[in-house]
């Protein structure tokens, strides 16, 4: 069994594409990566179509990350069949795709997966701010995507 995975932010081109790739990379690490699709969208449609904001791939690249076959994509209301899992990066987005949801369809924030985040912690907008936002962003992801696939890895589990 395939267990799949959308992240969502506003745009789909700074927060969740980062956090895709560290997913990614997490999962593929503990030996998950053939087991899992790690995907992301936004939930505005401004930008499908673009690559990842250029200080995101930066920051990726830096620390040893792969973001350059990303390309922003607006997730939409039929998509909620496609996963088994939505995360969304802040609770506009958190808003936003729980109006779309169907009945009975968990989304929940993505830094709920830190175990060091308060309750509603959120994975702030970078996108207009300078270099460090982007750095913070990075660390933020790279804490929740243990946590993510620490959830994954049992979820699996359960189903074998």
């Amino acid at each position: 069994m395939t267990y799949r995975v959308c992240l969502v932010c506003m745009g789909n081109i700074c927060r969740s594409p980062m956090a895709e790739v560290v997913l990614r990379r997490t999962l593929a690490d503990r030996g998950l990566g053939d087991r899992v699709i790690v995907e992301s969208a936004g939930t505005g449609g401004w930008h499908v179509g673009d690559p990842m904001d250029e200080r995101a791939l930066e920051i990726l690249t830096e620390h040893g990350y792969d973001g350059t076959a990303h390309r922003a994509r607006q997730f939409t209301k039929d998509w909620f069949d496609r996963y088994d899992l939505v995360l969304a990066m802040d609770r506009d987005n958190l808003s936003n795709l729980r109006h779309l949801a169907p009945g009975g369809v968990e989304v929940r924030l993505f830094r709920s997966f830190d175990p060091a985040a308060p309750d509603g912690a959120e994975v702030p907008d970078p996108y207009y701010g300078g270099r460090e936002g982007f750095e913070e962003v990075l660390g933020l992801v790279e804490a929740a995507s243990e946590g993510v696939a620490k959830h994954v890895a049992d979820s699996l589990d359960e189903i074998h």
